[in-house]
């Protein structure tokens, strides 16, 4: 369907997303499936400005396109059933697949796996948060740099059957302030690829021109400069940071 009827065919509700913190409803217009979060549905949060979360989702969509890594699915604006929101094109997941998982400590993966904390189950068992060890979902640990993620969560990682990786959930990005919580923590310290910094680059250039422009409905002027020095300060060092700040460097629950 062209991105036109898209924009402006009608957008029919057929379930909500219970689980999920703010209102997420799955719908269709014409024969494509999409998610809706609407704008009205957002819950307020203490250090995200109200009613910015569906704008986000749409300013980490044009990052991902910056790139040039296809992380995160078409994402727009649009008006819907209960408003405006973010409307995002349904992704059919590889269930047999798990690019982040939880697998018990004394029988962890010998290759293809980063190994990122431990802990206990309810039967005080040990166990141990790993994600596969990819190109894939390198370059999504990059994205999350660059976009400030604070909520890349395990579920938020879509594995698709092409071994494609999807990241969705993007609504608490961009925050001036650092706020990375990640599952994502397996290439601390790791130089960064010629195909990751050039990609930055492309992030970079594109925020002197129509990028920038663009971003400019979504975000605020602060986050946008706060943008451009992680893009920058990255680029400079360029290897993947280690967990700084106060905060925690992982999300809760972590799936």
């Amino acid at each position: 369907m062209p991105a036109t009827d898209l924009a402006a065919a009608e957008l029919r509700l057929t379930g909500r997303i219970t689980t999920a913190s703010n209102a997420t409803f799955l719908g269709g217009i014409g024969d494509v499936a999409v998610v809706y979060k609407p704008i009205a549905g957002e819950s307020p949060l203490r250090d995200f400005p109200h009613g910015t979360l569906a704008h986000r989702e749409v300013a980490a969509y044009l990052v991902s396109q910056a790139l040039g890594w296809d992380i995160v699915p078409y994402t727009w604006l649009r008006d819907g059933p209960m408003g405006e929101g973010m409307v995002q094109l349904w992704q059919d997941q590889d269930r047999a697949q798990h690019a982040v998982d939880l697998v018990r400590t004394d029988h962890l993966p010998e290759t293809g796996w980063k190994s990122i904390l431990e802990g206990h189950d309810e039967n005080g068992q040990m166990i141990t948060l790993v994600h596969e060890d990819s190109p894939a979902l390198r370059r999504m640990a990059v994205f999350d740099l660059i976009v400030n993620n604070a909520d890349r969560k395990g579920d938020h990682i879509l594995a698709m059957a092409d071994r494609h990786r999807h990241g969705v959930d993007h609504g608490l990005t961009f925050h001036r302030d650092h706020k990375l919580r990640t599952v994502l923590w397996g290439w601390q310290g790791d130089v960064l690829t010629t195909e990751e910094r050039d990609g930055i680059d492309r992030v970079s250039e594109g925020l002197q021109g129509g990028l920038g422009r663009a971003l400019t409905d979504l975000l605020s002027a602060e986050e946008i400069a706060s943008l451009v020095a992680r893009c920058g300060r990255l680029r400079s060092v360029g290897q993947f940071p280690t967990p700084s700040g106060e905060m925690p460097a992982v999300p809760w629950p972590l799936f």
